[in-house]
């Protein structure tokens, strides 16, 4: 290992089952501490999380980072998307946090996307259509189901924006983030009055909405952390990500984890009417057109389970093909479905059906993608789309061969596989360098070569296979949203 050059930075994901720690060489981008701290999440429909086990698995990760983590010079925090925060008047939680995957919020999706006016002036306004993971149909839902919780709650914020909170004292988001809330219109840069007042939401209760490249303040005494260190702005887990690969417009990312999720950086503010394609912000002052699904790897090792299987056992050949949607979904949108199999024959065996398992998840991840390159909003396409380009794949799915291979058969496209981990934290590191060095953090990570990794060269795409989950999902649409 090279000396240290120094200062040292610190990059936070707090994700949904855990917080993970870096402390990173803002210099070289090494590596020079790590920690990590579970979380504990209910199970469906109802995913909830106590925001303080976050705030303790904080603590804990950055303990385990010993000196260098006391040596830190700035530090910014990437967190999972869309949850509902509710912070009463003593500062601590109302009640337990929605995540991104609970979509018990369905009801009240349908209802506001109606209300003010369909899908398209979602889109154009907001840059995305609100899905139940989206955090202003969390609100709705709460004030429904549970209005005494509602109105305890004196400030709303999300994951990110608890943290950093925590951490400074001072009530901050970023745009990447907040757009992912339906509440914060891209097409404005603000928070949007007509949304607030329909969900009976006060502008009072939100955080501060920070500029790319300013900060969030600085750490407060008696923290694990050097009292005064920089807080950088933080971000989404997603756009936290995208810094971390330092991606230039135009390059596909597929990220395989809980959820899956395909984007890419564009110039141009998306406006998808279908849904698709969310017009998220990125944290610099572009945007990333961005679709996740809810079902990935978790649902795929729940099949494999199921079969007694490794989840490397996959056979090819066969004709069964494999919905995994145990969560629902939300690309499709289908917050009501549930796992669907067909196309068995008495030869059909365990490993096929492992394998449709994976076509049928990277089926609909694949489709998202395609819609994402090809552009949703008046400005078209990302002003760089090289249809050649490898796809990167990120995630902890990233790390199995069948996912890869599937991708690649699938896709028909080269892949590379970044030797960086925990992009999300690195993502963040980069942010908090960028701020210490002042630099752009997407620059400081292509120094650091965060994507640099082994590539895989195209094979022919599997139009068979294509061509059966298409017809299979087409085929089962209203079978798949019955409640």
């Amino acid at each position: 290992m090279s000396a240290p050059e120094g200062p040292f930075v610190i990059g936070v994901d707090s994700s949904t089952q855990s917080t993970k720690a870096l402390v990173v060489d803002a210099a070289t981008g090494e590596v020079v501490a790590r920690g990590q701290a579970p979380h504990t999440v209910t199970a469906g429909p109802a995913h909830e999380s106590d925001p303080e086990e976050w705030w303790r698995a904080l603590g804990e990760a950055l303990e385990q980072c010993g000196r260098p983590g006391q040596e830190a010079a700035a530090v910014s925090v990437g967190g999972q998307q869309h949850g509902l925060v509710t912070l009463g008047a003593d500062g601590r939680p109302v009640r337990p946090a929605l995540l991104w995957n609970d979509v018990r919020s369905a009801a009240q999706s349908e209802r506001l996307i109606r209300q003010l006016g369909g899908p398209g002036v979602w889109a154009e306004r907001f840059g995305s259509v609100p899905a139940p993971a989206f955090t202003v149909t969390k609100w709705a839902w709460l004030c429904e189901n549970e209005p005494q919780s509602a109105a305890a709650t004196t400030s709303v914020r999300l994951p990110h924006d608890y943290l950093t909170e925590r951490l400074t004292g001072q009530g901050t988001t970023d745009r990447g983030d907040a757009s992912g809330t339906g509440w914060w219109a891209g097409a404005s840069g603000a928070y949007d009055e007509e949304v607030l007042e329909l969900i009976g939401l006060e502008p009072h209760l939100l955080p501060r909405v920070l500029a790319p490249g300013e900060a969030a303040g600085t750490v407060r005494a008696g923290l694990p952390l050097p009292a005064g260190a920089l807080v950088a702005a933080g971000t989404g887990d997603n756009m936290a990500a995208a810094l971390g690969l330092g991606l230039r417009p135009g390059q596909p990312v597929l990220s395989l984890g809980t959820s899956g999720t395909v984007y890419a950086v564009s110039a141009g503010r998306p406006a998808d009417a279908t849904g698709t394609v969310a017009g998220f912000a990125d944290a610099r002052g572009d945007w990333l057109p961005l679709a996740c699904t809810l079902n990935c790897t978790l649902a795929v090792d729940r099949v494999a389970a199921l079969l007694s299987l490794d989840r490397e056992a996959v056979e090819g050949g066969g004709e069964a093909v494999l919905l995994p949607f145990l969560d629902g979904e939300r690309t499709p949108n289908l917050p009501y479905a549930s796992g669907l199999l067909s196309g068995l024959r008495h030869e059909t065996t365990p490993g096929q059906v492992l394998q449709a398992a994976y076509d049928g998840a990277v089926f609909a991840l694949l489709r998202a993608l395609g819609q994402v390159l090809d552009g949703q909003g008046p400005e078209g396409r990302p002003e760089v789309v090289d249809d050649d380009a490898p796809l990167l794949l990120i995630g902890g799915g990233a790390k199995g061969t069948a996912w890869r291979e599937t991708v690649r058969r699938l896709s028909g496209r080269p892949v590379q596989v970044p030797r960086a981990e925990e992009l999300v934290a690195l993502g963040a590191a980069a942010q908090a360098a960028a701020l210490l060095l002042e630099e752009d953090p997407a620059a400081v990570a292509r120094r650091w070569g965060t994507a640099e990794g082994p590539a895989y060269a195209a094979v022919p795409r599997d139009e068979a296979a294509l061509t059966r989950v298409a017809d299979t999902l087409d085929g089962a649409d209203t079978l798949l949203r019955q409640r």
